[in-house]
């Protein structure tokens, strides 16, 4: 018997693949399974395609049961002190955002096969699933307790009633906003549920200056060496391995491009708040060059010490799989892969694993100084784009003018010099050994300049590389932020207009101080690692530049007694 649901919502499709539905509609499911949120299914016009699982009542399966859409309710975290073990019933959803479609999002599959470092190979893109779909609940592995998805249900369970309450907040209509995909909308709603156990925890603590992240009992660094040329299928496929060695184990591990690559795309889906570095760029031609490989090789360092430095994506399993795992044990990989790609705690379910100071903040306070850091983030970004363009402009004059000059002067000097033999003066042979040596000198600075760029201009280069890509995530991650302030506003309005009863207030206002209290801490990361690395790089650039010209005042003052003894 084929399955039938009804609309409980209208819903406009906007990408191929998908179709629109009206609320109370009835539908015909193709399948009782979902597809990443999303049901395929024929309306009653007999249009083809998909359309949100949440949105729909499922109203007759094979075997006869009602409601499979219902979700079972989880359980929050607990702070990360003493008293952290408690768990607490999350409220549910009456209605839960459209998940991507599955006709547009680009999938994990996609996205590496369209990587400049070979096709997807066999034993990496094996199947592993998705996490688990809104409305089906995921089942213990027998090493821990039931984990559940977002509910679905409208007015079901033993939430219902909190649930109809937080309804009354309005949504966003846009679901492509950063605020409704990264899961911030869902969590200060009270939709969210899970079980988070005490390894899954994030703290945030006050430091002296404010929110904080709590840093890492075994702080650690990784060095990334020995760039070299790896071949498959008989010399087929060719790729660049990369040696990773961490302090804290010692023992090595070889991984690809598409290995960080992944890891990046694990990382931004799993930390909506959390500013992740940017690997280097893809390139699709020259990735066996010797200059791209040590480009590339220095960006991945830079990554990695962004990585090791932070005290939440340097113990997040994923990370640490990636660093341990043996290279040569693909069983292992296989599970840590698949292990983080079922990962159930992201999204608006990755909130609940922070764990805050129990004083609440002073949201006014807070939305001052996110507007702060906003308009910091712009000036720097802007600062950022000047020294940059300044730089290159004053290594491409390293490079080429100021070597030109020096060669010019130099071969001028060599010309003189060569004029005063014709002479064939006895007395004259010392000065014409000077002046030649004088045209050589020049030349030997000319090309100390243009050796020069990649000892102090090239790493600064780098370094503002890095926080341009710092720079572009911060819009999204204040955007979560402030639409959770927003959500707050919304609510005590409509408190005010009597639209809407004082119990889920106290929720909202908690959730958005969980975020607040992430976002903040994020931010007090970002100043600290900033003076770390300009501080590190404005010493270097400078010290480098003091070697730079004792190197050159040594070859001159060198050439300067030739001519004492001329």
């Amino acid at each position: 018997m084929a399955l039938r649901a009804k609309a409980l919502y209208d819903f406009d499709s906007e990408n191929p693949g998908e179709i629109s539905v009206k609320k109370n509609e009835d539908l015909t499911l193709h399948n009782e399974r979902d597809i990443e949120g999303w049901f395929e299914g024929t309306n009653a016009r007999g249009e083809r395609g998909l359309f949100p699982a949440s949105y729909v009542k499922i109203l007759k399966t094979s075997a006869g049961s009602d409601n499979l859409g219902v979700a079972h309710g989880g359980f929050a975290a607990g702070s990360c002190g003493a008293s952290s073990t408690s768990q607490t019933p999350v409220d549910q959803s009456a209605k839960t955002t459209a998940p991507k479609s599955p006709a547009h999002l680009t999938s994990s599959h996609q996205k590496y096969q369209s990587s400049d470092d070979d096709d997807w190979d066999d034993d990496w893109d094996e199947s592993s699933g998705g996490r688990g779909a809104p409305g089906v609940g995921r089942h213990s592995d027998g090493n821990g307790p039931s984990i559940y998805s977002l509910s679905t249900s409208a007015g079901r369970g033993p939430n219902a009633q909190q649930a109809r309450g937080s309804g009354t907040v309005s949504r966003n209509l846009n679901r492509f906003t950063t605020f409704v995909k990264s899961g911030g909308e869902a969590f200060v709603l009270g939709e969210a549920s899970g079980f988070v156990k005490d390894g899954d925890k994030i703290c945030v603590v006050m430091g002296q200056y404010g929110p904080e992240w709590q840093e890492n009992p075994y702080p650690f660094t990784c060095a990334i060496d020995d760039p070299t040329k790896q071949t498959k299928f008989k010399g087929i496929k060719s790729y660049i391995s990369y040696k990773l060695t961490p302090t804290n184990t010692q023992n090595p591990v070889y991984r690809r491009y598409k290995h960080f690559d992944w890891l990046y795309a694990r990382l931004v889906e799993k930390f909506p708040v959390i500013s992740v570095p940017h690997i280097p760029e893809k390139q699709a031609t020259g990735r066996f060059e010797e200059d791209f490989i040590s480009k590339r090789r220095k960006g991945l360092v830079w990554w990695m010490n962004h990585m090791t430095s932070h005290p939440i994506l340097s113990k997040c399993d994923v990370f640490q799989h990636f660093l341990t795992c043996d290279s040569s044990d693909e069983k292992a990989w296989k599970q840590g892969k698949r292990k983080a790609e079922k990962d159930e705690l992201v999204g608006a379910s990755f909130f609940l694993t922070i764990s805050t100071p129990t004083a609440p903040l002073d949201l006014q306070e807070v939305e001052g100084k996110i507007e702060g850091f906003k308009a910091f983030t712009k000036k720097m970004d802007e600062s950022l784009l000047h020294v940059n363009g300044a730089i290159n402009e004053f290594a491409r004059k390293h490079v080429t003018g100021f070597k030109k000059e020096y060669l010019r002067v130099g071969q001028s000097f060599k010309s003189l010099a060569q004029a005063f033999e014709i002479d064939q003066q006895p007395f004259s042979a010392g000065l014409n050994h000077a002046i030649a040596y004088t045209a050589e000198t020049y030349e030997a600075i000319g090309d100390y300049f243009a050796e020069q760029p990649k000892h102090d201009l090239d790493p600064i280069i780098d370094l503002i590389t890095v926080y341009q890509g710092h720079l572009s995530n911060y819009p999204d991650i204040i955007h979560v932020q402030k639409g959770a302030l927003t959500k707050v506003k919304e609510s005590q309005k409509h408190i005010e207009d009597s639209k809407m009863d004082r119990s889920p207030l106290e929720g909202i206002n908690e959730r958005c101080n969980i975020i607040s209290f992430a976002t903040l801490a994020e931010i007090h990361h970002f100043h600290q690692i900033r003076v770390r690395d300009f501080k590190d790089q404005m010493q270097h650039y400078l010290q480098q530049q003091i070697s730079f010209f004792q190197k050159v005042t040594g070859r001159l003052q060198e050439t300067l007694q030739k001519f004492d003894t001329a």
